[in-house]
């Protein structure tokens, strides 16, 4: 199953993920299994859904299966990014039941969260539908388990903001302060993005209109994000920079108001709950 195109999703970084994930999970071995189940016995297993929501995951199931037994047969019936309703069949796999009793609950925690947060993008995307604002993920993740909610955000229809530190420069508010103000910020940032030769773009925090028109007096700003504002001050803002950089809306931003505030005409919304305030999806996984 191909992988979609995202700097962050490799093979490799995927299998270190799973390597470490079922070292925690197995630890010494599965003796439950290994106890009652002969060697080689042969069974076949389903995922169950018993939620409605956003599928995600199939793809790293699949990966995670293979990792322990690549003679396992997994027929995958939905794809990532499906709708699915309870009583649907998410995939069915055949093969050496110790290897896939060994596998079930790292798919099954991977699966059901990755489907949770794709269903609550999935639902704030679609309350954006015909504004030109992009929902944005931030790193606000489960630790360790950063690359799983990235992609399930991706699967939802919401876009990936940095997945590390390196991947831009984001001035916030500690940043700000710690400079002495955003013009000696920025201009540190430029400095220093200059010096080491870094391609990457510069975003700052700004947490009232005036921070806003000062980032925009330095001229080398790609982003201004709108911190905490109310949506009168958000549109206002969005007035003052007009095309000279992008805006992002972020904090306090909910399923109430962000239509209202994709209204004000930003350019991107952030929203951390999407990986962290979201509700799993429940699956289970039944051998027949």
């Amino acid at each position: 199953m191909l992988l979609p195109s995202l700097p962050y999703l490799t093979e490799k970084r995927i299998r270190d993920f799973i390597e470490t994930a079922l070292r925690e999970d197995l630890g010494e071995g599965d003796f439950s299994t290994l106890s009652v189940a002969p060697h080689k016995r042969i069974c076949r297993a389903r995922l169950l859904v018993k939620d409605s929501g956003v599928l995600a995951g199939v793809a790293l199931a699949e990966r995670i299966f293979h990792f322990l037994d690549s003679t396992l047969d997994c027929k995958f019936l939905i794809p990532d990014g499906a709708c699915v309703n309870p009583g649907d069949v998410a995939f069915e796999v055949t093969g050496n039941f110790q290897t896939i009793l060994s596998a079930e609950r790292l798919v099954l925690n991977c699966m059901q969260r990755m489907s949770g947060i794709a269903t609550r993008t999935a639902t704030l995307k679609k309350l954006l539908e015909g504004t030109k604002a992009q929902l944005l993920d931030t790193r606000k993740t489960t630790p360790n388990f950063r690359l799983a909610e990235k992609w399930a955000v991706h699967i939802g229809g919401g876009m990936n903001h940095r997945y590390c530190l390196d991947d831009m420069i984001m001035l916030k508010d500690n940043h700000v302060d710690i400079a002495g103000g955003i013009s000696a910020a920025v201009q540190a940032a430029a400095q220093y993005r200059q010096i080491h030769n870094l391609p990457l773009r510069i975003e700052v925090e700004t947490r009232n209109l005036r921070e806003v028109r000062e980032a925009l007096s330095t001229g080398v700003v790609d982003v201004i994000m709108l911190d905490n504002m109310t949506v009168e001050m958000m549109r206002e803002a969005v007035a003052i920079v007009g095309h000279a950089c992008e805006t992002e809306a972020s904090g306090g931003i909910t399923e109430g108001n962000i239509r209202a505030v994709a209204e004000t005409g930003v350019t991107y919304i952030s929203v951390g709950a999407l990986t962290h305030s979201f509700q799993s999806l429940d699956m289970s996984l039944k051998v027949f």
